[in-house]
C-alpha cells in the first residue's frame, strides 16, 4: 500500500501551500486520514485527521489556518496551509489509519522561510 503525497516546497512567512495525498481506493474508502508532520530534531506530530464521515479534527497550531478535506471520489486528501509560520516547518506526512492497521507516506517537505 502506497500513499502518495505532494505538494511541498518553499514559501514565505506569511504564505500559503495546498499537499495533497493520494492513496489506493480501498484503503482511502475505509480510513481515517491525516497529516503529520516531523520538524527537524523533534517527534513525528498530528496536524489534522479527517473521518470517512468527514469529522475533522487539528491540533491547535493548525486550527483557523490549517483545513483539510477528503475527496472519496478521487481518493485524494488535501491540507491547505495559510499563514504559514517558520515553524511550520516540517516534513508532511499522509496516514490512513483503520482499526488495525495504519499506512504512511513517505513525506513532503515544507519549508518556511522568515
Amino acid at each position: 500500500v502506497q500513499l502518495v503525497e505532494s505538494g511541498g516546497g518553499l514559501v514565505q512567512a506569511g504564505g500559503s501551500l495546498t499537499l495533497s495525498c493520494a492513496a489506493p481506493g480501498i484503503i482511502f474508502s475505509s480510513s481515517t486520514m491525516g497529516w503529520y508532520r516531523q520538524a527537524p530534531g523533534k517527534q513525528r506530530e498530528l496536524v489534522a485527521t479527517i473521518t470517512t464521515g468527514g469529522y475533522t479534527n487539528y491540533t491547535t497550531s493548525a486550527k483557523g489556518r490549517f483545513s483539510a478535506a477528503r475527496d472519496n471520489v478521487k481518493r485524494t486528501l488535501n491540507l491547505q496551509m495559510h499563514d504559514l509560520k517558520p515553524n511550520d516547518t516540517a516534513v508532511y506526512y499522509c496516514n490512513a489509519a483503520q482499526r488495525y492497521e495504519s499506512w504512511w507516506g513517505p513525506g513532503t517537505r515544507v519549508t518556511v522561510s522568515s
